[in-house]
């Protein structure tokens, strides 16, 4: 039976990067995997989903062409070959992820594993099982789609994500049920691809998470593009056929009516996968939600046990896993005798969360709602991008940043941004938030001139009474 210091049980981006971070603080590491190294995120969530949406936003720019003085003559979509195209980038991520672990010397089992109690997992591939051990083992098994018990997912006519990102035909008449990330970001792309889009929540806005104002103007911006959007609505019935689909929707005002769509995307949040992995030979509990509990470090309450990523509490996000993932590996390391790491504990306030649908949405830290719940007196800044230079160049003007500070202190409470590549300028104010940084910091920070960053700063003036371009 081969032994190891720490034995990581999935290996999608909490886990292989956990099991990175061990062996880089030289710990005798393995991983066990039952399909694909990078999990779900780099085979079948964040980075093929990213592919298909650029895939949309280069079709969409290419429709739009003479709003740049462009001409385009007979453009059309191959969806097959886009998809080909997402599949490759997730092939291409795979097989890095697997010379990653050559490179840092990470054992690979191959198959599914369960805990037997005492530090020892047994693997099975093909009908053959080993035994494995550790003096850890971090559980980092993710989870998968909550599926509607009304709308149980055939692959053909009702979808999940993972359906959605293979389609074997194009739908014409799309339903999505649910308007968060994963929802979103599938209306926009398949309303970009030309489909007709509906959108059912069951709660009083899109994108429920967000900020007020963001969920109000994707509102309007998704309309907008002609996506049929149904708040505070409720599915009361799917039944597939061979050729469509019939749902049953209760509308806001208690009216029901029967329609008829080409396929249906159910999007309403995640299943922990805790089961058949000998959680209940260990002691380890899960919450009421099935979740694992974990402290601030991945600990369970079973000793050499830890838990990260989805499997645990939310947000349940590929970033705030890996960040998990380092965390526990260097709190093992010095349970070890590692004197040299200082592991801090996880706060969850300081994740950013990003929607990559048309236009952009990302946010860190607290809503203006959920500040003054928290008793938090506030000073909220916002500037549109219609006064940003670079938005007007590149034809982007629509969206805006907004920012909370708490008015007594300065501390950056949240920010909220949407818009053009506001996926990639969150992190500015994910870094400021990290760092405890206050409003004279961030009014005294130069940025950079033409870009769409200067918004940033402009809403931070704004919330202080400084604004200069509006």
């Amino acid at each position: 039976m081969s032994s190891y210091d720490l034995i990581v049980l999935g290996s999608g981006p909490g886990g292989y990067v956990a099991a990175i971070r061990g062996a880089q603080l030289g710990l005798k590491v393995a991983i066990v995997e039952r399909e694909l190294l990078g999990g779900i995120c780099l085979n079948w969530g964040c980075i093929p989903t990213k592919a298909l949406l650029r895939s949309a936003e280069i079709y969409h720019y290419m429709q739009h062409a003479k709003d740049y003085g462009l001409a385009a003559e007979n453009i059309s979509a191959d969806i097959e070959a886009v998809v080909k195209r997402s599949r490759g980038v997730a092939s291409q991520l795979n097989k890095g992820v697997t010379h990653l672990m050559k490179k840092n010397k990470i054992t690979v089992h191959m198959g599914t594993g369960k805990m037997l109690g005492g530090g020892k997992l047994s693997v099975t591939n093909d009908g053959k099982s080993e035994e494995i051990s550790a003096k850890h083992i971090i559980i980092a098994t993710g989870a998968r789609a909550r599926e509607m018990p009304k709308a149980k997912a055939d692959g053909k006519r009702i979808w999940t994500y993972r359906h959605a990102m293979t389609p074997a035909e194009m739908p014409t008449n799309l339903l999505v049920v649910g308007s968060g990330a994963i929802g979103i970001e599938f209306a926009s792309f398949y309303n970009d691809m030309g489909a007709k889009v509906t959108v059912v929540e069951m709660m009083d806005r899109v994108l429920p998470v967000e900020d007020a104002d963001v969920s109000s103007f994707m509102q309007k911006a998704l309309t907008k593009q002609g996506m049929d959007l149904r708040i505070s609505a409720n599915i009361q019935s799917i039944k597939a056929e061979d050729d469509k689909v019939v749902a049953e929707i209760k509308a806001k005002d208690g009216k029901v009516t029967t329609e008829e769509f080409s396929h249906v995307i159910v999007a309403i949040g995640i299943v922990p996968n805790v089961e058949n992995i000998g959680l209940e030979d260990t002691g380890v509990e899960p919450d009421k939600r099935y979740h694992i509990k974990v402290d601030g470090y991945g600990r369970t309450n079973v000793d050499g046990i830890w838990a990260i990523g989805d499997v645990t509490a939310p947000p349940w996000l590929a970033h705030k896993a890996s960040h998990e993932g380092v965390i526990a590996a260097e709190a093992i390391a010095q349970a070890l005798g590692n004197t040299d790491v200082h592991p801090h504990p996880m706060d969850a306030s300081n994740i950013p969360g990003c929607t990559y649908c048309h236009p952009q949405v990302a946010s860190v830290g607290l809503t203006e709602a959920k500040a003054k719940e928290a008793g938090h007196e506030v000073k909220v800044g916002m500037f549109p991008f219609i006064g940003n230079g670079k938005a007007i160049a590149l034809g982007e003007a629509e969206g805006f940043t907004k920012t909370v500070f708490d008015a007594k202190t300065g501390e950056l409470l949240g920010a909220h941004m949407v818009g053009a590549e506001v996926t990639e300028m969150i992190q500015g104010f994910t870094v400021g938030k990290t760092a405890e940084l206050v409003e004279e910091d961030f009014i005294h920070t130069v940025y950079p001139h033409p870009t769409i960053s200067e918004s940033m700063h402009e809403s931070v003036l704004a919330a202080y009474g400084r604004v200069l371009h509006v």
